[in-house]
């Protein structure tokens, strides 16, 4: 069955009031949604913005025309189908030389999980893809697992998905002889883990391969270098992460900055959700939010 994409109530946008509160939203401003999704962080922005302009950008083209439906009943954003890490590029292009707030969601939207044909998750049979831009010549998935020696493999289950039994899940994978899709790689993981934690190496297995596939943390230390020099004075950046080397590398360039005098930590921790929206949307449960402002 061909995967239908919808806009609907499925789709809850993880720690909603926590971002538009920190993002310190001016009915005026500049705001960059720099990872749209299906645009349920957008659409809030835009409700308090009435002369303002917000600018959201995503690699999945897909993503981006579903976001476009959300937010048809409003006129003061841009779409860009791009990277956040060329944001700079793209005010250029604008002749922004500054925006009030950045927002970077770096979890996957129910969109991708869902879409039964990219292999994002181990639920669905199908091929091993998971490009975000799957409209570009790219590696997918199943291309890094041929072209990968075993060191290489076993170190991005490590590294990407702090997977204890990466070497074994790397050495069965590339010693066999099956095709690669989402049904062998999970068979594969069956034969090397109890039951009782299988889910949970599925999702650390799925989540190494997709970051790798994607360069996600290349895209995010490339934006955090110079991310202070694109926000106004008192301008913030909220980042949500779900994995525990995204927020040290959010953590730590915060922290540096912090140092250098460039931005002001609006929290010593990151905020978590609440256990009220865990109950309601439990691929919140993982989620860490650090807020950082530009210092005038």
């Amino acid at each position: 069955m061909i995967f239908q994409p919808s806009t609907d109530s499925r789709h809850i946008p993880v720690m909603l009031m926590e971002s538009l509160e920190n993002l310190n939203i001016k009915n005026s401003g500049i705001y960059v949604d720099g990872t749209l999704g299906l645009g349920g962080h957008s659409e809030e922005i835009l409700k308090k913005i009435d002369s303002g302009l917000l600018l959201g950008i995503d690699r999945d083209n897909g993503s981006i025309e579903l976001a476009k439906k959300r937010l048809s009943n409003y006129k003061n954003f841009k779409l860009f189908h791009d990277s956040y890490k060329n944001l700079k590029n793209i005010l250029f292009k604008l002749d922004i030389t500054g925006v009030d707030g950045i927002l970077l969601d770096l979890g996957l939207s129910s969109y991708q999980l869902e879409d039964n044909q990219r292999g994002f998750s181990h639920k669905h049979s199908s091929e091993l893809d998971m490009r975000f831009d799957n409209n570009i010549d790219s590696n997918k998935a199943d291309d890094i697992i041929k072209k990968y020696d075993l060191k290489s493999l076993t170190k991005i289950f490590r590294d990407f998905g702090e997977e204890r039994n990466a070497y074994r899940i790397a050495k069965m994978i590339k010693e066999s002889d099956s095709d690669i899709n989402v049904l062998s790689i999970t068979s594969m993981i069956d034969r090397v883990t109890p039951y009782r934690f299988r889910v949970k190496t599925y999702s650390r297995i799925f989540q190494a391969l997709r970051i790798e596939t994607n360069k996600e943390l290349e895209h995010l230390e490339n934006f955090l270098s110079d991310f202070t020099d694109l926000l106004n004075p008192g301008g913030r950046l909220v980042v949500i992460s779900y994995h525990s080397i995204e927020d040290r590398i959010v953590k730590h360039k915060m922290k540096d900055l912090k140092k250098e005098k460039s931005i002001e930590l609006i929290f010593k921790k990151p905020l978590i959700p609440s256990e009220n929206e865990v109950q309601i949307n439990k691929r919140s449960r993982s989620a860490k939010m650090r807020v950082g402002e530009k210092i005038g």
